[in-house]
């Protein structure tokens, strides 16, 4: 990688590129976010979480001179089975013309880095499971894939009917 390819917290100067990555991400997710209204939703949602005052984690962005290539959200959670943190990549993701130039591999490595740094015990995402490229490099590098968890999600009318019928 160049030498002046630099990871940095992501700032509201960003807030373009971060849209329309972020637009292109959600179109190529499920089919349920590929509607127009899931995706800008999908964009809104993101930009809000990246820009948010204070920031909620961190949000940053991977740029070559002053172009952005590619942006991650962490967060930081806590494993309840062992007490320990961990970080969790929210969101990864790398412009079409940078891909295959070893972006998302800096910045999941940065992201190691600050797991091992903060004493994290592991850093842990998700992957859409018909997302073949993308699962063999996540191997490439060595991550599990957790095939025992089945994500689960609750959102439109079936969240408001269960939040309905909790507030009774």
């Amino acid at each position: 990688m160049r030498s002046d390819v630099r990871i940095r917290p992501a700032n509201r100067s960003d807030e373009a590129f971060v849209h329309r990555t972020t637009g292109r991400l959600a179109a190529f997710g499920p089919p349920a976010w590929r509607t127009p209204d899931e995706i800008v939703e999908a964009e809104r949602r993101t930009l809000r979480a990246f820009f948010s005052e204070p920031p909620t984690d961190a949000a940053l962005l991977i740029a070559e001179s002053d172009t952005p290539l590619g942006f991650v959200f962490l967060e930081t959670q806590v494993d309840y089975f062992t007490g320990e943190r961990h970080g969790h990549v929210g969101i990864i993701a790398v412009d079409d013309v940078a891909e295959g130039r070893g972006i998302g591999k800096a910045l999941l490595q940065h992201l190691a880095r600050i797991c091992m740094e903060k004493g994290w015990s592991r850093l842990q995402w998700a992957v859409l499971d018909w997302n073949a490229p993308s699962i063999e490099f996540y191997k490439s590098l060595g991550a599990v894939m957790l095939d025992e968890w089945t994500g689960c999600r609750l959102d439109g009318p079936a969240l408001a009917r269960l939040a309905g019928e909790s507030a009774r």
